[in-house]
């Protein structure tokens, strides 16, 4: 039997594939990094995120997070949430590494792309399990529901420095995402409640229970002992460290 013709369709099919793959950069994840032609949007922060999963799934915090489903029209990217709300954002530009949207708005942002973290949830810092403590809460929370809060915004840094580590990054943004924690070049501590970010303080029901969250945070720093490990990688250094917060907090 004659294989060559099976290995020439063989070839040609992957070709076809290879080339799809290259001409479809838009399941990415994408961080904003500037405005232009207009004076930008106080929601966005480097800090703001999409992500675009090949599956078609989607999360992103661009001043709220949501997360669903997503498809590609023509020029237009639709984004439909957990609410089955759909959002268009159009695309002004688009590399592999590079993209230009138009907001809803008529403003425009652009965006640089960054590897895709792992498919399971557990381990994407940018997915809604790891993000949960993101959604403010219709209602007030008891002290486990705002030490669960909590427990799940320590979750998203350990897996936001381990993402980090996995792909090899030189650097990542810490100052933007909304938090109680200030985190620095070698070490970490709690934010005085004045100088809590409104973000932070609009993932809790009200200032109340902001402030007890801010509370259980100061108790640990107080009264148990963070260990740093021993390394100089920063990104191990605070993966430990979280995971320390982590246990203290369950």
């Amino acid at each position: 039997m004659n294989t060559r013709p099976l290995y020439l369709i063989a070839l040609l099919l992957l070709g076809l594939s290879g080339c799809q793959l290259i001409s479809n950069p838009l399941p990415h994840l994408w961080f904003y990094t500037y405005a232009t032609g207009s004076d930008g949007d106080s929601l966005l922060t480097p800090a703001s995120f999409l992500e675009l999963r090949g599956d078609g799934s989607y999360t992103r915090d661009f001043g709220q997070f949501e997360y669903g489903g997503w498809t590609r029209k023509d020029k237009q990217i639709l984004l439909t949430n957990q609410q089955h709300k759909t959002n268009t954002l159009t695309i002004k530009g688009l590399s592999s590494k590079e993209m230009q949207l138009v907001m809803p708005d008529g403003k425009e942002g652009s965006f640089e792309s960054l590897p895709l973290p792992s498919a399971t949830a557990a381990e994407d810092p940018f997915s809604s399990k790891n993000n949960l403590w993101r959604i403010p809460p219709d209602h007030k929370e008891t002290e486990a529901g705002i030490r669960q809060r909590l427990f799940n915004h320590c979750q998203f840094w350990e897996t936001y420095f381990t993402w980090a580590l996995d792909k090899q990054l030189e650097t990542i943004d810490v100052r933007s995402t909304p938090t109680s924690i200030k985190i620095y070049g070698n070490g970490f501590g709690v934010k005085p409640f004045d100088e809590l970010p409104a973000r932070w303080k609009g993932c809790f029901f009200d200032e109340e229970d902001c402030r007890k969250a801010n509370e259980m945070i100061e108790d640990i720093f107080r009264h148990k002992s963070i260990a740093w490990a021993h390394t100089d990688n920063k990104f191990k250094l605070f993966i430990s460290a979280f995971q320390q917060l982590k246990r203290y907090l369950r």
